[in-house]
């Protein structure tokens, strides 16, 4: 996060883990914060469309773990949206329609094209982006056990990391569900 006299913290400094190192293209390697978490699946009907095989989380309300991490940064003061990449459109909400989808203004707008003017590719942005003021906080939503972070990602860290962002700017977000089997 970049320094500010109004500097808010991210409300997943209680669960953070040993760092997640990451390899990047240029070959050296870096240490990014790295949480975990544990949610509840939803077990009721899912009042929305499916999107690939994502799971519904309940965090009292249906939702993805990219919105479940949205709405706790929200909670505690921050900002943000969905990067959803897959179909380049920044959203606050699920389901797919014009009123959950927005597009960035003013300050977190420079900041995020100037990332990705750096890196020459629309892709491979962390899965949310959150700000309050002048901090900036990129959170990459990883299931435990079954993801990793991919080549675009680590391409576009690189491209941040050398636009002068610091790597306490992004945190690898692991999660599960406590399913009752899975003893999260």
């Amino acid at each position: 996060m970049q320094e500010n006299a109004n500097q808010v913290e991210h409300p997943f400094l209680p669960y953070l883990v040993p760092p997640e190192e990451v390899k990047l293209p240029s070959g050296r390697t870096v240490q990014i914060p790295k949480c975990y978490y544990c949610f509840k699946p939803w077990f009721y009907a899912i009042p929305f469309g499916a999107y690939g095989h994502k799971e519904v989380l309940d965090i009292g309300e249906p939702v993805f773990a990219e919105l479940a991490i949205l709405r706790v940064l929200q909670k505690s003061g921050w900002d943000g949206v969905w990067v959803d990449s897959s179909r380049r459109r920044f959203r606050t909400a699920w389901p797919d329609t014009a009123e959950n989808c927005c597009e960035l203004r003013d300050g977190p707008a420079k900041f995020f094209n100037s990332i990705r003017r750096a890196d020459g590719r629309r892709g491979g942005c962390f899965d949310v982006f959150a700000w309050n003021g002048g901090d900036y906080l990129f959170v990459e939503a990883k299931r435990r056990r079954k993801e990793k972070i991919r080549k675009g990602q680590r391409e576009w860290l690189e491209a941040a990391l050398n636009t002068k962002c610091k790597p306490e700017s992004f945190l690898v977000f692991e999660w599960d569900v406590d399913d009752q089997t899975n003893a999260c």
